[in-house]
């Protein structure tokens, strides 16, 4: 898995409305990188209904936010707009960027893993657990 102090591998992959993403697009950011299991489950609403909330807050700080699952587009559309999520949301349906960043579970999807990146793409903390401390973290990093 990525390590805190490492820099965050760049990739490119689709977002919800298949449009091409890229990670180095963000550079000159703070970004909150989120991977959760599978789009529309409770954990993963949760935590993304969670960084929905605080979105605004986010972005006065100039964070950007961007989750990654390994559902496909159509998966991904549907969770952002019923959540009404404003932020984009990869649909790493190949496995590639959770297995570029070592989170791939035995399952296929990707482990609940987010990783706080300062604005030169260095990780500067590696937040595994609940949904909920996931979300306590990132604003403690970027919200304080």
């Amino acid at each position: 898995m990525v390590a805190k102090g490492e820099t965050a591998p760049d990739f490119e992959a689709p977002d919800q409305d298949g449009a091409p993403f890229r990670l180095a697009s963000l550079r000159g950011t703070p970004v909150v990188l989120y991977f959760y299991p599978k789009a529309d489950t409770p954990g993963c609403t949760i935590e993304a209904k969670g960084f929905r909330d605080v979105y605004d807050a986010y972005r006065a700080k100039h964070v950007a936010v961007v989750g990654v699952s390994t559902d496909d587009c159509p998966a991904q559309k549907k969770f952002a707009g019923k959540y009404r999520l404003p932020f984009p949301l990869v649909a790493d349906a190949q496995q590639t960027v959770a297995g570029l960043y070592g989170v791939l579970g035995p399952s296929g999807h990707a482990r609940r893993v987010t990783f706080l990146l300062d604005a030169q793409g260095k990780v500067l903390e590696v937040v595994e657990g609940s949904p909920e401390e996931h979300l306590k973290r990132a604003a403690a990093t970027f919200l304080a």
